[in-house]
C-alpha cells in the first residue's frame, strides 16, 4: 500500500527513536563512585590486624587470634551486611584440603568465604571482587609471629566488604560475588578452590577483580600518589588451544584477551570516581610475582589484579623491626584509607556497570579480507538474560593504540558493516548496551577475545 508523505514524515521520528542511542551515563554510577567510606574501611582493617596473624598455617580454633578467627569474622560481617539488605546475600564457606605442597607440607583445610548477590534476570552470570584473608612475615612458613598484614592484604579484604555494603543497596540483572580468599601467600589455594567450584557449577564468570594491596599511596621511591590505580591483565589466554593460537597469529588478538578488555573497561569506568586514573599494565602481574586472579585465568575466566600504583617493599613480607632507623613491617600506619576507598569505588562502579549491562556479545566474528569494508557479526542473548538490551556498539582502534579510540552505536542488530574501513588497519570489537546506557566490556572477534559461556 502506498503511504502518503505526511504519514512517512510522522513515522520517521518513531523509527529514529527505536534506533536512538541510549544515554551516555547512568547517574547511579556517580553515586557509587563516591559511596565507599574511608572510615568503614579503616575499622575493618583495624579489626583484621587485631587477629595478630592471619597466616594460612596459623591457629584455626582460637576466637581471637589466627586465620580461623579472622575467617569467621569475615563470614559474620557478610551476614551482617546481608541482614541490612533483607537477606540479599548468600554467604557460605568454600573449603579444600591441601597437602604435600612446598608451603603447606601437611594436610590442611584452606577456607575461603563467598557472598553472592543474585541477579534478577541473569543469575548464572557473575562478576566477582576478591580480597585475600591471609598475611605473612619474612619467613613464609612462620605462622606464629605477628603478621598484621594491614595493607597486604587487609586493605583489599576491607575494600571487598565495603563494596558489598555499597552495592547491596541496589539490584542488578547479573550476580555479584564478594570473595574472601585464603591461602594466597602459600600458593593461591583459596582462589584455586573457588575457581574449581565455579567450573563445577557452570558459572558464567564475566570478570574477576582481584584486589591485592589497595591502601599504600607512598612508594619506596618517595613518590606519593593517591590519584592512580594499577590494573594488571594477561595478554593471551593461557587456556588457548594450538588451533586458536594459529588463528591468533594471523588475525591478531595478543593484546585483546577478555582480561585485557576487562582492564580497558575498568579504565573507562574510572571516570565515575573523582580524581582517579587507571594505569593499565600489560602484564599478568608484577614482575615475577603472582596474585589470586591467576587461578581464575588458568580456569579460563577473565580476571585482573587491581592495586596501588606505588608500593613500599619495606612494608611487604617483613618481620616487624627497626634496623638502622629504618622501619619494616606491614602495619596500620602504612595504610591510606581515603586512597583505599577510591580503589574500592573503582571496583564498585566496574562491578555495577557490568552487572547492570547485558552480557557481552557471544560468538563475535569478523569478515573483510581484500575488501574496503569490515563486517562484524555476533549472537544476541535470550530476552530472559537481557530484558534491558538496547543494542550494540562497534569499536575500533589502530593496532598500535592501547585503548579503543572509535565507536559507533549500531542499534539492536546482530551484524554491522563499517564501510570504507579496511580490516587490515584496525582492531575491532563489539559491546552490548543496556537501555540505561550501561555497557558490557568490548569483545574482540574470535577465540582470542571471547568472554566464553554466552
Amino acid at each position: 500500500m502506498r503511504r502518503s508523505p505526511l504519514f512517512l514524515a510522522c513515522l520517521m521520528p518513531t523509527l529514529a527513536l527505536a534506533q536512538a542511542a541510549p544515554p551516555a551515563d547512568k547517574a547511579d554510577l556517580y553515586d557509587i563512585g563516591t559511596a565507599p567510606s574511608a572510615a568503614r574501611i579503616e575499622a575493618d582493617v583495624r579489626k583484621l590486624v587485631s587477629f595478630g596473624t592471619r597466616h594460612t598455617l596459623s591457629d584455626q580454633t582460637s576466637e581471637t587470634r589466627g586465620i580461623g578467627a579472622a575467617t569467621r569474622w569475615i563470614h559474620d560481617e557478610f551476614e551482617r551486611i546481608s541482614k541490612a539488605c533483607g537477606g540479599c546475600l548468600e554467604v557460605r564457606y568454600v573449603r579444600g584440603t591441601v597437602q604435600g605442597e612446598p608451603r603447606i607440607p601437611g594436610p590442611l583445610e584452606v577456607t575461603s568465604v563467598i557472598a553472592i548477590q543474585r541477579g534478577t534476570s541473569d543469575p548464572d552470570r557473575y562478576v566477582m571482587m576478591s580480597g585475600d584473608i591471609d598475611s605473612r612475615v619474612t619467613d613464609v612458613m612462620n605462622a606464629t609471629a605477628d603478621a598484621p598484614g594491614a595493607n597486604d592484604n587487609a586493605s583489599g579484604m576491607a575494600g571487598t566488604l565495603e563494596a558489598a555494603r555499597v552495592l547491596t543497596k541496589y539490584r542488578f540483572l547479573g550476580s555479584i560475588v564478594y570473595a574472601a580468599l585464603s591461602g594466597e601467600e602459600q600458593g593461591l589455594f583459596g582462589g584455586r578452590f573457588v575457581a574449581a567450584e565455579a567450573r563445577k557449577n557452570g558459572w558464567r564468570i564475566e570478570a574477576v577483580l582481584n584486589n591485592d594491596m589497595i591502601g599504600n599511596s607512598a612508594g619506596l621511591t618517595g613518590v606519593v600518589d593517591n590519584t592512580t590505580a594499577r590494573v594488571f591483565s594477561e595478554g593471551t589466554r593461557i587456556v588457548e588451544t594450538a588451533d586458536e593460537a594459529k588463528q591468533r597469529r594471523f588475525e591478531g588478538g595478543e593484546m585483546d584477551s577478555p582480561s585485557r578488555n576487562l582492564a580497558r573497561y575498568i579504565d573507562r569506568m574510572a571516570g565515575y570516581v573523582p580524581n582517579l586514573d587507571v594505569m593499565m599494565v600489560y602484564r599478568l602481574d608484577r614482575f615475577g610475582r603472582g596474585g589470586h586472579h591467576r587461578p581464575f585465568n588458568e580456569a579460563g575466566y577473565p580476571g585482573v589484579r587491581v592495586m596501588e600504583t606505588n608500593e613500599n617493599y619495606d612494608r611487604q613480607h617483613q618481620d616487624l623491626r627497626t634496623e638502622n632507623g629504618r622501619v619494616y613491617g606491614d602495619t596500620i600506619e602504612g595504610v591510606d584509607f581515603a586512597y583505599a576507598a577510591k580503589l574500592t569505588a573503582l571496583n564498585a562502579v566496574s562491578l555495577a556497570g557490568m552487572a547492570w549491562a547485558p552480557p557481552p556479545p557471544a560468538s563475535v566474528k569478523i569478515e573483510g579480507a581484500v575488501t574496503a569494508d569490515t563486517t562484524l557479526k555476533w549472537t544476541r542473548p535470550t530476552a530472559k538474560q537481557a530484558p534491558n538490551l538496547a543494542g550494540y556498539k562497534v569499536y575500533w582502534r589502530l593496532t598500535t593504540e592501547p585503548t579503543w579510540t572509535h565507536s559507533r552505536w549500531v542499534g539492536n542488530v546482530d551484524a554491522y558493516t563499517l564501510k570504507n574501513t579496511v580490516i587490515d588497519n584496525y582492531f575491532f570489537g563489539v559491546a552490548a548496551v543496556a537501555k540505561d546506557g550501561t555497557e558490557s566490556p568490548v569483545v574482540f572477534p574470535g577465540a582470542a577475545g571471547s568472554f566464553g559461556g554466552y
